[in-house]
């Protein structure tokens, strides 16, 4: 009986079966195509912040030191006033993420739950702002900072965001769309007015979709370059990524210990990311309200 059982032919996947794993494997290669993309040039910045001066310019460019000169990430830190910047990053990107979750959020709950006359007009106002680039409100919004005397002093960077955002303000709309009218209005029959129904109902329900509004808001704020080059003139106020042009030079860049300074300024966003990892999918999942 062994023998019969050994001669059957193993049964042939149906042809369905064969698509489905044939699409499966196709997307796993274009994931890792796309996924070499990304980490490539971060690897090279890594191999170029552990290499001597020397071993930078060589050419051809190698992709394995020679050397891994780990002295480079203090030096780069020692050789400009980073910790300060550090704390004047630190400030900059918690003021925003406090003011992007608080104004967007309540925004969003109003133009999702509450009604009133002309809701879905001003909603689509606020989408279309989302199509002006930014560099056409650069000058007068730099021209009304300084009327009022904001330039030179954190103020442009951190009160921005308590103003909203087009497209936090889409995203957690959407979200809050997903949740139950029924639950809204049963806060009503309660007697709970919007401000408490927004902070004791809608608060706790979307931490996902709050998690990537706070995730996203530090990653722009952290990797601000413009902002912070237009309105802070102080040395003492620059933030890190104003902080990273000491190793530039007119004459000469010090590659090594400007990569090794971009790889400690990356390090806080990888950290972030990865610890809000599951609720950042989560977020940007507008079926997920409901779950957990």
């Amino acid at each position: 009986m062994s023998a019969v059982k050994s001669l059957e032919k193993p049964k042939r996947l149906s042809s369905a079966k064969r698509t489905n794993l044939l699409l499966k494997i196709l997307n796993f290669i274009l994931l890792c195509l796309f996924s070499l993309t990304v980490l490539l040039p971060m690897w090279f910045m890594f191999i170029t912040a552990v290499k001597t001066s020397k071993e930078v310019f060589a050419y051809p460019p190698t992709w394995w030191p020679t050397e891994f000169v780990w002295s480079n990430f203090s030096e780069a830190w020692q050789a400009a006033p980073f910790s300060g910047y550090l704390g004047n990053s630190a400030l900059v990107a918690s003021f925003a993420i406090v003011g992007s979750v608080f104004s967007n959020s309540l925004v969003a709950y109003g133009f999702a739950k509450m009604r009133f006359v002309g809701r879905n007009f001003w909603f689509a106002i606020i989408l279309a702002t989302m199509m002006i680039p930014g560099f056409v409100t650069m000058i007068p919004q730099y021209i009304l900072f300084s009327e009022i005397g904001w330039v030179g002093t954190f103020l442009p960077l951190i009160v921005p965001p308590f103003l909203g955002s087009a497209f936090f303000i889409f995203l957690l709309r959407q979200f809050y769309m997903t949740i139950p009218t029924e639950l809204i209005e049963s806060a009503y029959i309660d007697g709970a007015n919007n401000f408490y129904i927004w902070r004791k109902l809608i608060i706790p329900m979307s931490a996902p979709a709050l998690t990537t509004v706070g995730v996203l808001s530090f990653n722009w704020s952290w990797n601000d370059f413009l902002g912070p080059l237009l309105y802070l003139t102080d040395p003492a106020t620059f933030t890190l990524p104003i902080g990273l042009k000491v190793f530039i030079g007119q004459m000469n860049t010090q590659w090594n210990f400007l990569m090794a300074a971009s790889c400690l300024v990356l390090l806080p966003i990888i950290v972030v990311f990865l610890a809000f990892q599951r609720y950042f999918l989560d977020g940007m999942n507008l079926n997920g309200a409901l779950k957990g």
